[in-house]
């Protein structure tokens, strides 16, 4: 199997996702760097925590740029997937500008509370790659305040006091808002679907 990049953007799910990867059979890539992308297939982006930290990290280690001019697929996982979009609320922060939308914070209400913790179900929208073999309304665990927008490029979404986007795909860039490492067989098989086709 090809090698995987992961980068390593501060995210407290770094390891977690490197062993999910690897148990896959993946040969991953710890990434610091623009040099550490060179001759990889598949790129991830995980993260955990706040999108200024995250895009800030980013920035310092000069790999802005580098993602956005990616010619092989990339995916975001939680953090990693909002800062994908034009910009976060969250700071009212610049982000990668790969997807359009702005990132916004979840809104408390009776019976919903922020942050979005614990497993939810997916509700396709939309075929990609990326749910071939998921069931509808699989259940994946998330923990986030911040969601991305329901759009075009919205595979799947899911209902927190209204929908976000939970799956996103647009060419070679896709996403997960929720944690696939966490998510027991349903995100087993999301990381797979990217790390052997990752195509639309």
């Amino acid at each position: 199997m090809s090698e995987v990049a992961l980068i390593d953007a501060g995210g407290a799910n770094l390891g977690s996702v490197r062993y999910a990867l690897e148990r896959l059979g993946a040969r991953v890539r710890l990434v610091r760097d623009a040099a550490g992308l060179r001759g990889v297939s598949r790129v991830i982006l995980p993260g955990v925590g706040a999108a200024p930290h995250g895009m800030a990290r980013l920035h310092a280690q000069g790999l802005v740029q580098p993602l956005r001019e990616l010619e092989v697929p990339l995916l975001g996982i939680c953090l990693g997937m909002q800062l994908l979009f034009e910009g976060s609320e969250e700071g009212h922060v610049e982000c990668l500008g790969l997807l359009p939308g702005v990132v916004r914070h979840l809104h408390p209400a009776t019976g919903i509370r922020v942050p979005h913790m614990g497993w939810n179900r997916l509700l396709p929208l939309r075929h990609a790659t990326l749910m071939n073999g998921v069931a509808d309304r699989a259940s994946a665990y998330f923990v986030h305040s911040y969601a991305a927008p329901l759009n075009e490029h919205t595979v799947a979404a899911c209902d927190h006091g209204g929908l976000f986007a939970a799956v996103v795909q647009r060419g070679r860039h896709s996403g997960a808002q929720f944690h696939p490492e966490r998510s027991a067989a349903t995100g087993a098989r999301i990381l797979r679907n990217f790390i052997e086709n990752a195509s639309p």
